[in-house]
């Protein structure tokens, strides 16, 4: 993948563990990424409606608000206002949760651990399915 290619793509990364939320941060700015950064449910659910991204990367298992709720609120917030869906990888140390994810409205789920070149493609693959 070109470094540069998505510089124009802004993915906003929900997790609540700082040292998952940096990694996977970086990971995807290494890759041409915009990133923006949620550390929980609510965060994200705001920076989601201001700040618009392309993409969403959501933690399932958040103390407070989690993934499935922030996914519902989600969900529903397009639906109320008639706004494009955003796309939603979950990701989880569980995989036990992708079917559950995945009837929820996400759009794609990944199993921690992973590398950041596979949710690079899957973020890649995202984008051009819905955009």
């Amino acid at each position: 993948m070109n470094n540069n290619n998505h510089s124009t793509t802004r993915v906003l990364v929900v997790d609540d563990e700082p040292r998952i939320l940096k990694f996977v941060s970086l990971s995807l700015s290494a890759y041409g990424f915009e990133v923006l950064s949620a550390s929980d449910g609510e965060e994200a659910l705001r920076i989601s409606a201001s700040e618009n991204p392309d993409l969403m990367i959501l933690d399932v298992f958040m103390p407070g608000l989690d993934g499935f709720g922030v996914l519902q609120r989600l969900r529903d917030r397009e639906l109320n206002t008639g706004s494009r869906q955003l796309p939603v990888i979950v990701f989880s140390a569980r995989s036990s949760v992708s079917e559950q994810a995945l009837s929820q409205g996400a759009n794609d789920f990944i199993l921690k651990p992973f590398l950041p070149a596979d949710l690079a493609r899957k973020v890649e693959s995202i984008i051009k399915r819905t955009h």
